[in-house]
């Protein structure tokens, strides 16, 4: 469920992420100094968070992925250090041991997916925009209002009961009806702009925005040129 309305759009299944961020306050702790969270279920949590000064975190918890909004964050763990600038993630693996240590500007975002292992990585992982793409499903041709699209994507990051998964993704122009949605998704537009629309209103975001749907009624999908994305996104199998 949504928790709060910063950051609610005219379209109830979509959260704009840089508006809500704000309310996060400084903190010192990695774990226990998180905003209210935009949306929480017993499967995903998705909150803002400025820790400061530095730290580190014995063994995750959960899945993560974090992604900087403005600030530098250091991700320093047994094999490598992630340096994250803004609109820069990571994904940080269940069970995994690191340090951090941010800038007094750190204003990010972490989506928490529980689990009770790690999957196809066990360390901290950047997701790599330039990755190449794979050839991937398009949406339901009784879903589209138009032409079926050409989608690739790459997930850096596979949960070990594949319900989440962190990475990259694009499409050629689509219009997809509303639909319901069983998954809880954090976008980072890179590349083009997307209109959702429901029964009460539409939202659009375009290149550096961040954005987010949940689980429930959805909304409809409307892309009028190439579109690139950064996802983290939860969706239950079966």
């Amino acid at each position: 469920m949504t928790t709060l309305e910063a950051g609610q759009t005219a379209v109830g299944a979509v959260v704009d992420i840089r508006a809500y961020a704000p309310i996060a306050k400084p903190s010192a702790d990695w774990l226990d100094g998180r905003a209210a969270p935009a949306f929480a279920d017993d499967k995903a949590v998705v909150s803002a968070f400025s820790p400061r000064g530095e730290g580190q975190v014995t063994a995750l918890p959960t899945d993560e992925f974090v992604l900087v909004l403005t600030g530098r964050l250091e991700i320093a763990a047994e094999d490598a250090t992630l340096a994250l600038g803004p609109d820069e993630c990571c994904a940080l693996p269940f069970g995994c041991s690191f340090g951090w240590k941010a800038s007094d500007d750190l204003l990010a975002v972490v989506y928490s997916a529980p689990t009770d292992r790690a999957g196809n990585r066990t360390t901290p992982v950047m997701i790599d925009k330039s990755a190449p793409l794979n050839p991937s499903s398009p949406p339901a041709n009784e879903n589209l209002l138009g032409e079926v699209p050409t989608c690739r994507g790459f997930s850096d990051y596979v949960s070990a009961n594949a319900e989440f998964c962190a990475g990259t993704w694009d499409s050629t122009p689509y219009h997809r009806k509303q639909i319901p949605y069983r998954q809880v998704e954090l976008m980072l537009l890179m590349e083009g702009a997307v209109t959702f629309t429901d029964g009460n209103g539409s939202v659009s975001f375009r290149k550096g925005d961040v954005c987010m749907f949940v689980r429930g009624d959805g909304c409809a999908w409307l892309s009028e040129e190439y579109v690139k994305k950064v996802f983290a996104t939860q969706r239950p199998l079966g």
